[in-house]
């Protein structure tokens, strides 16, 4: 799923554990606010297009796909999209975008993916491994349904902004938790992400089976600069997210590429 443009002012360690991340009670309001947001529209959603390339004929899997804007960008340059997300009500909000030709799923990351071993030419996973504490069987199962040759493409909070907008600061060599409260038209909403280090997130990767291509800090879509004039400077001179691009080896023999 995609995130917001604020950072956190204030962090709510003490968040009801039942309602952290819960994004069924703000589905429609979140959405509203990702589809023009700098950080998601000008910024994080170019950033992975741009990382995916020419995806014409290719299938994707949109892993947190959210009400689906992403999805719709990928199908519209030619790809075949499935979408899962662990929120029914954002998914029934990326149906009412997609129509009926995109597949979508309510799944949990944490679990088993619903799909056959190299189902899916490349998965996106957009702002939603931050929500993950332990990547490791996430990552497995994405790495299972990719086939030989295949792509991950990531973006999560960038580690070194999760890292300074704590204080007290953590061991940055630890991966820690922060929470904080997002605020829609006048409701609060508490969330919850976890941060690591990069090389734990880089060997987080590699042991799953996925080969790192690209690290990519990318700069906003020079549009943004007139739209929104307070913001786009620092967006474009400090980090915010980061961006991988993971590869599947090619089998030795019988690759399916």
């Amino acid at each position: 799923m995609d995130r917001l443009t604020d950072v956190p002012e204030s962090l709510a360690e003490s968040a009801d554990p039942a309602r952290v991340n819960d994004y069924d009670s703000f589905a429609e309001a979140y959405s509203t606010e990702n589809e023009n947001s700098l950080v998601n529209a000008y910024y994080e959603r170019p950033g992975m297009l741009a990382l995916a390339g020419d995806v014409a004929g290719r299938r994707i899997l949109d892993a947190g796909c959210g009400s689906g804007a992403l999805a719709a960008a990928l199908r519209d340059r030619g790809s075949v999209v499935t979408g899962i997300d662990a929120s029914a009500r954002m998914l029934a909000l990326a149906r009412r975008r997609l129509g009926d030709d995109v597949a979508l799923h309510v799944v949990d990351l944490s679990d088993r993916l619903p799909f056959d071993d190299g189902a899916f030419d490349d998965v996106v996973a957009s702002l939603v491994l931050h929500y993950l504490e332990d990547w490791g069987p996430t990552l497995a199962e994405l790495r299972r349904v990719v086939r030989p040759g295949g792509r991950l493409i990531a973006s999560v909070d960038h580690p070194f902004v999760a890292y300074t907008i704590q204080d007290p600061r953590p061991d940055y060599f630890a991966t820690t938790s922060y929470a904080f409260d997002w605020t829609f038209n006048g409701q609060s909403v508490p969330m919850r992400f976890w941060r690591r280090p990069l090389h734990a997130m880089t060997d987080a990767f590699t042991t799953a089976g996925f080969r790192l291509s690209t690290i990519s800090e990318p700069q906003p879509d020079p549009a943004a600069r007139e739209l929104f004039p307070d913001d786009f400077h620092a967006l474009s001179t400090g980090p915010c997210f980061l961006f991988f691009v993971l590869e599947v080896p090619p089998s030795a023999a019988g690759s399916d590429e």
